[in-house]
């Protein structure tokens, strides 16, 4: 890990972590800031490992993922730019392994936070440990949801709805989307076995609602998919 000498204070005032920290508490968590690279396939810990940070992700793909005595893997999450992993592991007892595996799927950078640091502020501060969990709560309840997706619907409501999320902001008519996660890999994310993962595309390209030409997906009937996940 290289240190980082001057992050934009920016950057981190728009990751949830740190928007309810005051000057002298994000200089604090700023004075510890370490940049991570990774390469394509390179691990940034293990399942089990002993932790210390906790990361926010600035380009790339992280996949967070259990291996299985049989050699697979499960893959928890998908972890993409912009997003921040790892920080509920601070909260666990002293040991503080981390419960998953994380590896990047492409070149990544990250920016690594001591738990320390933040640990110690809340425990000043009160009122920013309210603020905090406030900000944890509501991504508690997104993880929630997420799981009522993947566990009370079918594996074409998981695959549809997991392709709508893919369209860009502002899209209306007909996006090409291009997988920049390797196919088996989301098919764990959804729960899906791969060879149904490739039926279900197979089949609802047959209908209409798409095309696919290896990783590059066209979307044709948005509406189709969409009364998929509405019913």
């Amino acid at each position: 890990m290289d240190k980082v000498s001057s992050p934009d204070p920016g950057e981190l005032r728009g990751i949830y972590l740190f928007s309810v920290l005051d000057e002298e508490q994000l200089a604090s968590v700023l004075n510890t800031t370490r940049v991570v690279r990774l390469a394509e396939g390179e691990r940034l810990f293990d399942h089990g490992q002993p932790s210390q940070h906790y990361f926010f992700l600035r380009a790339g793909e992280i996949k967070l993922f259990r291996s299985a005595r049989d050699g697979g893997e499960k893959v928890i999450e998908i972890v993409r730019s912009g997003e921040t992993f790892a920080e509920a592991v601070m909260f666990m007892e002293e040991a503080r392994p981390y419960p998953v595996s994380a590896q990047a799927i492409v070149a990544s950078e990250l920016l690594a936070f001591e738990q320390a640091s933040l640990l110690g502020i809340l425990e000043q501060s009160t009122p920013t440990c309210m603020r905090l969990m406030a900000g944890m709560s509501r991504r508690l309840r997104q993880q929630v949801d997420e799981i009522d997706r993947l566990t009370l619907h079918n594996a074409t409501y998981r695959l549809a709805a997991y392709l709508l999320q893919q369209i860009p902001p502002g899209v209306l008519e007909s996006p090409q989307l291009h997988l920049t996660t390797p196919k088996h890999v989301v098919a764990s994310r959804l729960a899906i076995q791969p060879e149904t993962f490739s039926r279900i595309l197979a089949r609802l390209a047959e209908k209409g609602c798409m095309e696919v030409h290896g990783q590059n997906i066209v979307l044709i009937d948005i509406e189709a998919l969409r009364t998929i996940v509405s019913q």
